[in-house]
């Protein structure tokens, strides 16, 4: 007997699943809670099978039949999308899905400016966006879960590839009374005995450290955080100073306190910001399409929310 599903079914049991949460899943696909469930109820009933357990003040939970259907779900929808993109590249039309990963430190600012010029110019893919850090983006990416990630050159492995964008130096953020905000330009021994407010994000953290190993020199680290919004604020608040490799248009951090962005000179690279993609992705119609479009943006009108330097 034929079996009646949908792919739209299959997308919906995946968001799920992911999210632990029909809620949370109709808020990533955008589609109601009923519509959702429906979809689920009806697949069970196809299969003959239960797929999520629900646990009280806890969502839902994956059973060992729902893990096994998730895992070839996943690889239908793929080759789903795979069969619609060769259909775009026979017909040369830009459309299907893009799966854009973003650096944790600089999503809010470069992706959503990025995405619109995109997508008013190409009304046919759906871009679906996640913000992550430099091992996860990797990790992504050879898993297929994403077509392409935006990033800094760090530690990039051999079996992807890497499209630069644009320069970024680095610059020490310093509160707007710290004794070196004033400065032209610091350096790492100027900053060593200060306090520091770390960005301890996998990978970027060991380039930022280097400004100091280099030297010989142990900064002073009294503050961690994961998060660029609050190193921008615990900075402004007299916490200490940290280092980023952007300058951000606003002056001032998230609480309103004002912020200075001083150029750190001496021996060490600057990073750049481009593309990071699966070897041979850029031949995909879709991804090379979003490729131009980031490399024609910031030629003409520079990387959205920071002062940059295009490549």
């Amino acid at each position: 007997m034929a079996l009646r599903f949908t792919l739209r079914q299959l997308e919906y049991f995946v968001a799920v699943g992911e999210a632990g949460s029909i809620a949370l899943a109709s808020e990533k696909v955008n589609v109601s809670s009923p519509s959702i469930s429906a979809a689920l109820s009806q697949l069970e009933r196809e299969f003959g099978l239960q797929f999520f357990v629900r646990k009280h003040a806890h969502g839902l939970s994956l059973t060992q039949a729902g893990r096994q259907f998730m895992a070839q779900a996943k690889a239908l929808l793929r080759e789903a999308e795979a069969l619609r993109r060769l259909a775009g590249d026979i017909s040369g039309t830009v459309q299907g899905a893009l799966s854009v990963g973003c650096l944790l430190t600089f999503a809010q600012r470069v992706v959503p400016g990025l995405r619109r010029g995109f997508e008013q110019a190409h009304p046919q893919v759906q871009v679906r966006q996640v913000e992550l850090d430099q091992s996860e983006l990797i990790n992504r990416l050879r898993l297929a879960e994403i077509d392409v990630a935006l990033t800094y050159d760090l530690d990039i492995p051999t079996d992807l590839s890497f499209t630069s964008l644009a320069e970024l130096p680095p610059y020490a953020f310093l509160p707007e009374d710290h004794p070196l905000a004033d400065r032209e330009s610091v350096t790492a021994e100027d900053l060593v005995e200060h306090p520091m407010v770390l960005l301890d994000l996998p990978l970027s953290v060991n380039y930022f450290l280097s400004v100091f190993e280099a030297k010989g020199l142990t900064p002073n680290i009294t503050e961690r955080t994961r998060d660029m919004a609050v190193m921008r604020s615990l900075v402004a608040n007299g916490f200490g100073y940290s280092i980023a490799n952007f300058r951000p248009l606003s002056p001032v951090a998230p609480d309103g306190r004002a912020l200075r962005y001083v150029p750190l000179v001496g021996k060490m690279r600057p990073l750049r910001l481009g593309l990071l993609t699966s070897e041979g992705a850029e031949n995909v119609l879709t991804v090379k399409a979003f490729i131009d479009h980031c490399h024609t943006q910031i030629r003409e009108a520079g990387v959205p929310g920071m002062n940059m330097t295009p490549t």
